[in-house]
């Protein structure tokens, strides 16, 4: 995670990196799987040499969100540097891309 990354979530609020570290420390993550999460819809697209946006669907039982994610290669390894999540219906978009 890149120091300066931050998050909005499905909620609308904007977290920092601190409180997100502080957030994993507490109640670290769920496996996946085992709790039936499933993702779908990804997509990857190039936005600069070393930067990309990641997108995909979360389906949490009832609770379906669309997540976005950049990423940037860094001397380090790949560090995210904004992520959101937005809640939305399960009847799908009016708009077809």
């Amino acid at each position: 995670m890149a120091p300066e990354n931050w998050e909005v979530g499905a909620s609308g609020r904007r977290y920092s990196r601190k409180f997100i570290l502080g957030r994993l420390d507490r109640n670290p993550p769920a496996d996946a799987a085992s709790v039936g999460w499933r993702a779908y819809d990804q997509g990857l697209r190039q936005l600069g040499t070393d930067t990309y946006l990641f997108t995909y669907t979360l389906s949490q039982g009832q609770r379906v969100t669309r997540r976005a994610t950049i990423w940037q290669r860094s001397p380090e390894g790949w560090r995210i540097r904004y992520h959101q999540g937005t809640i939305v219906s399960a009847e799908g978009d009016d708009v077809a891309m």
